[in-house]
This record gives structure tokens, sequence and C-alpha cells, in this order.
């Protein structure tokens, strides 16, 4: 049996991916752990919140899981740990499939924007700001509601390690010991990554033949926006079941 295990974004949860199970290919299962400090997982003693060290959990979730054949899907934060992680070259992982990733390169945040979410830690109607800038497809209900009480639940942590730190990681060097297949999805209205960014910051760094499609109309959060989309075309074929 294949399985994807799929890691969520910055200060949200692995709640991101309930809608696809049902679209998964015949045959696989998915599993989506909430990361440390994220969602309902507390970070163990002494993790200090690097790219590394979430990597190093990841590994660590899997081997728990006894997994022998799987995917990773990773999400914005969680593409870069992705990256690492498959620099590493373990044994089982047959794929790579990145949404919306933080590049290998530090990622693109202005100062000032750097600073103003470093404020608006555990504030309502910051978190409300935040589901405006990184969704551009409308979501029921339940789903904005999960995203905003995702965003509120993150540690500060977490929250302030990544944006001080993890986003500013440089793990390009890794970059060529990736020899699994890799393929990049983003939305067309992403504004927290946008298309022409990961077009100069990762889609060179990623194995050759690797390829970037861009998800009509779709912002950062491609899971809840066009769930559909992540299982379709090329991503299936280039990823034998």
């Amino acid at each position: 049996m294949i399985t994807y295990v799929a890691l969520h974004y910055w200060a949200g949860s692995g709640r991101e991916f309930e809608l696809l199970p049902p679209l998964l290919p015949p045959g696989a299962r998915l599993l989506a752990p909430d990361l440390p400090g994220f969602g309902s997982q507390a970070a163990p003693a002494g993790f200090d919140y690097s790219v590394a060290s979430y990597a190093d959990w990841v590994v660590q979730y899997i081997a728990e899981h006894k997994l022998a054949d799987y995917h990773l899907i990773g999400h914005s934060m969680s593409g870069k740990i992705s990256l690492a992680l498959a620099a590493r070259r373990p044994t089982g992982l047959r794929g790579l499939l990145l949404l919306s990733p933080s590049p290998p390169t530090p990622e693109p945040i202005s100062d000032e924007d750097r600073a103003a979410s470093l404020a608006a830690y555990g504030q309502p109607a910051e978190a409300e700001k935040t589901f405006a800038k990184i969704t551009s497809i409308p979501l029921a209900e339940e789903w904005h509601k999960q995203v905003v009480a995702d965003n509120l639940r993150t540690t500060q942590a977490a929250w302030d390690a990544w944006l001080q730190h993890g986003s500013r990681e440089d793990i390009s060097a890794l970059m060529p010991q990736i020899e699994v297949p890799c393929r990049l999805l983003v939305g067309e209205n992403d504004r927290a990554v946008p298309p022409a960014a990961q077009r100069q910051q990762t889609l060179p760094l990623l194995p050759a033949g690797s390829t970037m499609v861009v998800v009509p109309g779709a912002g950062h959060l491609l899971p809840l926006e066009a769930p559909e989309e992540i299982f379709k075309g090329q991503y299936a074929d280039s990823f034998p079941l």
C-alpha cells in the first residue's frame, strides 16, 4: 500500500487535508499529522523548531508508522521541510509533491511583513486578515472557521521561530541530493509565495524533469481551495502506484 504523508502549512494543522482522502488513487491512504507547535501536537522537550528538527520529527513519525512506501506532500512551510527530508534519501520515499512551498532559499518576506506577522500572533482579527490573504477561491464557512482556529491555536514558540529563523533558512546546497520525482503546484493568485517566486527560487533547484503547475484562480491554500487538482494528470503519471 502506498501512503501519502501530508505535512501542513505554517499556522495550520493536518486538518487542512481532510478533503483529500476521497480523491486518493485506488489502494492509497493518507496520513496528516500535526507538526510540533501546531494543531494538537506539543513540541518535544528541547525542540528547536529548525527545518532539520522538523525533518527529524517526520522521520520518527514515518518509522513509528512502519512506512515502507510513501510519498511526501509538503505544503508551504512543510515544502521546505519535505525537501530537507528528501535530500537525506530516506528508504521508502517514492516522490515529493510541493504545494505552494517555502522555497529552498530564504522565503521572500519583507522586513515589514515579517514584523507585522510577528505582532499578529494570537489576535483573532489578524487571523481573519491572514485567511483573506491566503485564499482566493471562496471556502465553505466550516473551513473558514477551521483555518482561523488553527492559526489561533499555534504556539508562540512555533510561530516566532518560523518567522525569525525557519523561513530564512537556506537549504539550497542540499537540493542536488534529491533523487525522487518532484512536482510543484502553486495557486495562480498565491500572494504568500507567488508563482514568479516559485519559478525563480524553487523549480530550478528541483531534480531535472520536475514540473510546475499553476492552478487557475487558487491562492495559497490548495488542499482546501482546489483539492481535486492535487492528484491530477502528470502527478499520477509521475508517481506510479
